[in-house]
């Protein structure tokens, strides 16, 4: 699993998916995204630069701001992270019957409406503290797909259809 192989706290994970989130953001951002100060964030990001996955660089529209934005090393680990979070829900997800998926499915939706309900105006803060939340969402389309897969098979004994 990419996240484990990593080397990274927590605080620096939710730096590296902050970024991938949100793009590049000041360290005064990211200190009030991660409720800490601006001198800790300062700790995370040199940190994170040291490990290849983030770099800092000038804000092109105020140039008295430095931006901290992933490096390519950075887009690969958080892409991987969350194909391996994705992957895990749907191997997980072809273990359960059609009558679970649908129902599944069901509450997934409820859930997505109450989230969208609760979190009129989501920020990114919400966005990567609810990564599992995100991954989540995506598992009610994952068990749509798997329903109607479950239905084929089922229909068709097993085989697959002829074109």
């Amino acid at each position: 699993m990419p996240l484990m192989a990593s080397t990274l706290t927590m605080q620096q994970f939710k730096v590296v998916m902050l970024l991938s989130f949100a793009g590049p953001t000041s360290g005064q951002e990211l200190s009030r995204h991660l409720g800490v100060g601006l001198a800790t964030v300062t700790g995370i990001v040199d940190r994170v630069v040291a490990q290849g996955l983030v770099t800092r660089h000038e804000d092109p529209h105020d140039r008295r701001v430095r931006l901290v934005e992933l490096t390519e090393a950075g887009r690969r680990l958080t892409g991987e992270i969350i194909e391996a979070g994705t992957g895990g829900y749907v191997r997980l997800l072809r273990r359960l019957d059609t009558e679970t998926l649908r129902t599944m499915e069901t509450v997934m939706r409820k859930i997505e409406d109450a989230m969208r309900d609760l979190h009129a105006e989501e920020t990114v803060t919400d966005a990567v503290n609810g990564v599992i939340d995100d991954l989540s969402s995506g598992a009610a389309a994952h068990a749509a797909e798997a329903a109607e897969a479950a239905d084929d098979a089922a229909s068709t004994g097993g085989l697959p259809r002829r074109g």
